[in-house]
């Protein structure tokens, strides 16, 4: 019976969701580039930091 119930939950999820606007895509994709510079940038840094602890 577990799957009969999780097959109406994802149908009552299905009409609920909506596709996002051109706008709101916009944003979380600007969201989500920043965000993997910044992880990207503290890896650097900390990457740069260590060899130069190394070096020493």
């Amino acid at each position: 019976m577990k799957l009969v119930e999780f097959l109406k939950s994802v149908s009552m999820l299905m009409k609920v969701a909506k596709k996002p606007s051109r706008a709101e895509f916009s944003v979380a994709l600007k969201i989500t580039f920043l965000g993997i510079v910044v992880l990207g940038t503290i890896a650097f840094i900390i990457r740069f930091v260590a060899l130069a602890l190394q070096t020493i």
